[in-house]
C-alpha cells in the first residue's frame, strides 16, 4: 500500500491553456469541489471567482492571471488561473515562475492542439512540472479524440505525456474512467465525487494493454523499472507510482488525464494527482535557484494598482515567515491578504510556500526578490515579448495629460509586455502592446481603473525625406529697421548622398567672405531647415557646402546668416527632386512549419513585401522562421493575419532596418495628408 501523504505547507498550481478551453470553469469547479464555493459561476453569467474585472466579463475571456486559495485535505493550495489568448502570456509567464506544477487545460480535439504548442514549449524550457487535462469530455463521441489528441499534443513538446486513465464509455455516453497507475475504475457523478467500481469485464483486456503502454513510456526513468519489464515481471502500484510521482516533479514526464469542469467530471482527481505527486515549495524554490540560508524571502510575481487600495504586490513566500509591518527591501509592508478572486482576507503573517497581496511597497517592481537583508535570487526572469502594434494615446479631456501619464505608468508596471514611448518627432504618447485586444483592454482600463478617458489612434509613420540630385543655391537675407538692419548671405553646393549617411555640413570660405564666427550659425540653420523638408518630413542623406557668401559690418549677426541659410535651404532642396522615404522592418515571422507558406504569402500580400528567405526556427522543433522585409505602415495589420492563420500561436519580432524611396499615388497621400496635418497646426 501506499503511505499515506502528510500535510504539506502551502503549495502553488496555475491553470493554464489555450483561449476557450475552460479554466475558469475548472477554477470554479476545484472551488466548488473543495467546499470553498457553495455554488459554482459561470463565464456566461459573469459571476465566477477569476475575470473579476469589467472587462474579463464584458469579453467572457481572462484578462489577468486570478488567484484563489483552497483547502483539500488539510492542504492549502492556491490557484492561479492565467489567460489562454497569446496577447496576454505575460499573465501566464509570472505565475509559472513561480507554481510548484502547472495544469495545462485543452479541448479534446487534435486539430486544435496546436494552439498549446508555446505554453508546452515554455514549460519544457523551463522545466516546469506540468500535467494535461483534456477538459470537455462530456461525451463519447469526444472520448473518441482523446488518444488523438494526446498524439497532437505530443508533436509540440519534447517531455513524454503519459495517458494515466482511459475513458468507460457505454453507448453514446461517457460513464467513467480506469486509472491505470492503480488499476481502479470510476464512475462520474455529475457534481460529485466519482464512485470507485470494479473495471468491468469488457475494460480489462484495454486496461492490460494501455497499462502496458504507459509502463513503457515511463520504465526509462528507472532502471528496476526497465528491468522488471524486460523480465515479463508485472510492477507493483508502489513501483509504478514512485515512478511517476519522481517523473513528474523532475518535469521528465507529463501524466494525462481527462474530464468535465462543466460537469465536475474527473476534477477530484486533479487535486489527487497534484497533492501526491506535485513538488513541495521547497523543492520548487531549490529547482529555480531560491538560496536556502536567506530568510524571510518573498518574490513578487504580479503587481496590481487596485483603486482606493493602492499599489499591491503579489508574491510568494519561500523562506521564512513574513509579518505584517517588517521591513523587506527597505520597505515597511503594509498589509498582508490572502487572495480569492478580488475578495481578499487580512492575516497577521504569511509562511512558507503562501500566495499573497503585500500592500504598499511603491518602489518594488515585478520579479523582485524581497528579505530584510539584500539577496539576490538565483533565477533569471523572463524578459517580456516584444510589443508589435501601437496605439496613440491623447487624454479625451483637456488637462489631464498628467493624469493620464501617471495612469500609462501604473498600468506598465502591471504588465510588462506593454511599451510606453514617447515620441519627440511627433509630439504622440505611443502604447505599444501584444495585439488589437491587448491594447483595447488598455484602454478600457485606463477609463475604469485610473478614470481616464482617451482619444486612441493609429501613431504616424516616422517618414523621411531626401534628395535625388544636386544644385547650387544663394539664401541672401537682407532688411532694414529702425536701428541696425539684418543682412546674411551664404551660397551652397547641396548633393545627396549614400542613404543612412545623415546629414554633412562643411565650408569652402576663403578670404574671410563669411567671417568664421557666423559659420556655427549657418550650420544650425541648415540643420534647423532640415527638421521639416518641402515635403514636409525630416530631411536625411544629404551634404551642404558652404562655398561663399558676404557680410556687412554692421547689419550681419548669427540670426541673419541663420536666416540667410534656411532661405537658402528652401529655394535648394525644392530644385533638387525631393522625395520620400519610408522605413522598412526587417521582420521575422516564427510559425509551425505547416504554415510556412502562408506566412510567406501574408509578406508578399502586403505592399513592398520582400522574402529573404525561410529556416527551422532553432530550439522550436517542427516551427519556421520566415525573415522579409515590411514597410512600417503595413505592421499593424501583419500581426492579425498571422494570428488568424495559425490560430493564435504564430508571432515575429522586428528592427528598423532601412530607409526607401516611396513614389507615385502612395507618395502623394502621405504628402498631401502631412500637408493638411501642418495647415491646421
Amino acid at each position: 500500500m501506499i503511505v499515506p501523504k502528510s500535510p504539506s505547507a502551502p503549495r502553488v498550481a496555475a491553470l493554464v491553456g489555450p483561449f476557450m478551453s475552460g479554466k475558469t470553469s475548472l477554477l470554479e469547479s476545484l472551488l466548488f469541489a473543495t467546499g470553498s464555493l457553495p455554488r459554482k459561476g459561470s463565464v456566461r453569467d459573469g459571476n465566477t471567482v477569476a475575470d473579476f474585472s469589467p472587462e474579463a466579463r464584458s469579453r467572457q475571456m481572462s484578462l489577468d492571471a486570478d488567484v484563489a486559495t483552497l483547502n483539500y485535505l488539510d492542504e492549502e493550495w492556491s490557484f492561479i488561473d492565467c489567460p489562454g489568448s497569446v496577447e496576454f502570456l505575460q499573465e501566464m509567464t509570472g505565475a509559472l515562475m513561480v507554481a510548484d506544477a502547472a495544469v495545462v487545460v485543452v479541448e479534446p480535439d487534435p486539430n486544435r492542439a496546436m494552439m498549446a504548442a508555446p505554453i508546452l514549449r515554455f514549460l519544457d524550457e523551463h522545466s516546469i512540472p506540468h500535467m494535461i487535462f483534456v477538459n470537455k469530455m462530456d461525451s463519447a463521441q469526444a472520448a473518441k479524440y482523446l488518444g488523438a489528441t494526446v498524439e497532437a499534443l505530443q508533436h509540440w513538446t519534447a517531455s513524454p505525456l503519459v495517458l494515466r486513465q482511459f475513458p468507460l464509455i457505454e453507448g453514446e455516453c461517457l460513464r467513467g474512467y480506469v486509472d491505470l497507475s492503480f488499476e481502479r475504475a470510476f464512475l462520474y457523478r455529475e457534481h460529485q465525487e466519482s464512485e470507485r467500481i470494479e473495471v468491468p469485464e469488457s475494460a480489462k483486456e484495454e486496461l492490460q494493454h494501455s497499462r502496458q503502454e504507459m509502463l513503457e513510456k515511463i520504465c526509462s526513468l528507472d532502471d528496476d523499472l526497465m528491468a522488471m519489464l524486460l523480465e515479463d515481471r508485472l510492477p507493483g502500484m508502489e513501483e509504478v507510482f514512485k515512478v511517476m510521482r519522481q517523473g513528474f516533479q523532475e518535469a521528465k514526464l507529463v501524466p494525462c488525464i481527462f474530464g468535465s469542469a462543466e460537469k465536475d467530471g474527473g476534477v477530484r482527481r486533479i487535486l489527487k494527482l497534484l497533492r501526491h505527486e506535485a513538488p513541495e515549495a521547497a523543492v520548487t524554490a531549490q529547482r529555480i535557484g531560491i538560496p536556502a540560508d536567506v530568510t524571510p524571502l518573498a518574490q513578487v510575481w504580479k503587481t496590481v494598482h487596485a483603486p482606493h487600495v493602492g499599489k499591491q504586490s503579489y508574491v510568494r513566500v519561500w523562506n521564512g515567515e513574513i509579518a505584517d509591518g517588517a521591513s523587506l527591501a527597505g520597505v515597511r509592508v503594509s498589509g498582508i491578504n490572502k487572495l480569492f478572486g478580488q475578495k481578499q482576507e487580512k492575516l497577521t503573517r504569511a509562511v512558507r510556500g503562501e500566495i499573497v497581496a503585500l500592500g504598499r511597497l511603491d518602489s518594488i517592481h515585478t520579479s523582485d526578490g524581497l528579505s530584510s537583508q539584500p539577496a539576490p535570487l538565483g533565477m533569471e526572469w523572463p524578459k517580456p515579448p516584444q510589443p508589435v502594434i501601437p496605439i496613440s494615446l491623447k487624454a479625451t479631456k483637456s488637462g489631464e495629460e498628467v493624469k493620464l501619464s501617471s495612469a500609462l505608468t501604473k498600468l506598465v508596471e502591471e504588465d510588462q509586455s506593454f511599451r510606453l514611448e514617447q515620441n519627440a518627432e511627433t509630439q504622440e504618447r505611443i502604447l505599444w502592446g501584444q495585439g488589437e485586444i491587448h491594447l483595447k483592454n488598455a484602454v478600457a482600463r485606463l477609463k475604469s481603473k485610473f478614470n481616464v478617458e482617451v482619444n486612441a489612434e493609429k501613431p504616424l509613420v516616422p517618414y523621411r525625406e531626401t534628395i535625388r540630385k544636386g544644385c547650387e543655391v544663394q539664401g541672401r537675407h537682407k532688411r532694414q529697421t529702425g536701428g541696425h538692419g539684418q543682412f546674411g548671405d551664404v551660397h551652397f553646393r547641396i548633393k545627396p548622398l549614400q542613404r543612412g549617411e545623415g546629414i554633412h555640413f562643411s565650408e569652402e570660405i576663403v578670404g574671410g567672405v563669411v567671417p568664421r564666427n557666423y559659420i556655427p550659425a549657418v550650420e544650425e540653420g541648415v540643420r534647423d531647415y532640415c527638421r521639416q523638408g518641402p515635403l514636409g518630413f525630416p530631411v536625411v542623406d544629404l551634404s551642404v557646402c558652404l562655398f561663399f557668401g558676404s557680410y556687412h559690418d554692421v547689419d550681419s549677426s548669427d540670426m541673419a546668416f541663420k536666416t540667410a541659410a534656411r532661405i537658402g535651404m528652401t529655394e535648394g532642396l525644392t530644385k533638387c527632386a525631393p522625395t520620400l522615404l519610408e522605413p522598412i522592418l526587417r521582420i521575422q515571422i516564427s510559425v509551425p512549419s505547416e504554415h510556412t507558406s502562408k506566412a510567406q504569402r501574408m509578406v508578399t500580400g502586403h505592399r513592398a513585401g520582400q522574402i529573404l528567405g525561410f529556416d527551422a526556427k532553432e530550439g522550436w522543433p517542427g516551427w519556421d522562421v520566415v525573415d522579409g522585409y515590411l514597410p512600417q505602415s503595413e505592421m499593424n495589420e501583419l500581426i492579425i493575419e498571422i494570428r488568424s492563420q495559425t490560430m493564435g500561436v504564430g508571432f515575429f519580432t522586428w528592427a528598423f532596418d532601412h530607409l526607401q524611396e516611396l513614389e507615385g499615388r502612395d507618395a502623394d497621400k502621405i504628402v498631401e495628408a502631412r500637408r493638411k496635418v501642418l495647415e491646421e497646426a
